[in-house]
């Protein structure tokens, strides 16, 4: 059987040979598999971060994709190691939340993972998760490699909140390379964003303002970003992760 296509996403960075490791277990034990960087610089012990990322990837790949996610602050501790099986794909990584967007969907299956008594304790990635990946592009059925898991850790991006003047309340969930503030505010093409008590406009396209001005508008995400044209929204209005953001149907007076 020719293997599947294996995704890697890690906090391990590139400088210290962690993520050349695990891809040696995959080659050795899978080598037929087509291997996919899809990232190693989430902030390091970034959860919610490597969440975040996984939703905006996991169903871009055919079925049978295996998604193998290490962004592991709990390594060695008593958190449970899983593989989901989730609409036709194929997901392994600690059981701390960065699955949670396969783990929603209706069709998930859970099973915990042995952990090998040679593991070492702090590469779990290397150790449990790349050989249980192999395993699982190579054709090895999900409930052959551990036992049913009912108690996997779920995490939600928080719903943004409708107020009676018609705004709709919400926050900074995450910070991108280029500095735009992605909100958990659902798409809309046009009125304000509220800010760091400033007011932006939001817009279709970077383009239709001038450089270094703020504006709000639609990531590929569907969801509202705070942006600066060719700038850095989070530097130059100080955002952060949590950071209260209110969408006004029209600008509000002052």
């Amino acid at each position: 059987m020719t293997a599947r296509c294996i995704t890697l996403l890690t906090d391990f960075g590139t400088a210290d040979g962690y993520v050349g490791e695990v891809k040696g277990v995959l080659a050795t034990l899978a080598p037929g598999a087509v291997i996919v960087d899809i990232s190693h610089d989430v902030r390091p012990q970034d959860i919610d971060g490597a969440r975040l990322a996984v939703a905006r990837y996991w169903r871009r790949f055919p079925p049978g994709t295996v998604h193998l996610v290490v962004v592991d602050p709990g390594v060695g501790s008593g958190r449970a190691a899983i593989a989901v099986a989730s609409g036709d794909r194929l997901l392994v990584g600690p059981d701390n939340g960065v699955l949670s967007p396969a783990l929603f969907a209706v069709d998930a299956q859970v099973v915990a993972l042995p952990v090998p008594p040679n593991a070492a304790p702090t590469f779990h990635g290397r150790d449990v998760f790349a050989p249980v990946a192999a395993q699982l592009a190579n054709g090895v059925p999900l409930h052959e490699l551990g036992d049913a898991w009912h108690s996997a850790i779920r995490r939600r991006t928080p719903e943004p909140t409708k107020r009676q003047d018609g705004a709709v309340q919400g926050e900074v969930i995450t910070i991108d390379r280029f500095g735009n503030a992605v909100t958990n505010l659902y798409a809309r093409a046009d009125g304000w964003l509220e800010v760091a008590s400033t007011m932006l406009p939001v817009v279709r396209t970077y383009a239709e303002v001038e450089t270094g001005t703020r504006v709000g508008v639609v990531g590929s995400t569907g969801l509202l970003e705070v942006a600066v044209r060719n700038g850095n929204a989070s530097h130059d209005l100080h955002l952060s992760r949590g950071a209260m953001v209110v969408w006004h149907p029209s600008r509000r007076s002052s």
